[in-house]
């Protein structure tokens, strides 16, 4: 494993060539792989339980 320091903006400058180096095609499917794994990251919102539901019932 490589360790190396740098900036946050020279580390955004290198993801940002890396991701624009890619085909477009290749951007879709990056884009997507972080969308279906996007619960993975950390996070400081709390899961609620007190979340509001509206449940539509048939009148019969």
């Amino acid at each position: 494993m490589l360790v190396q320091f740098r900036s946050k903006e020279e580390s955004n400058k290198e993801q940002e060539r890396d991701f624009l180096a890619l085909s477009p095609t290749e951007r879709v499917y990056s884009f997507l792989d972080l969308m279906q794994n996007i619960h993975r990251f950390p996070t400081k919102a709390k899961e609620g339980h007190d979340n509001f539901i509206i449940q539509i019932t048939t009148g019969k």
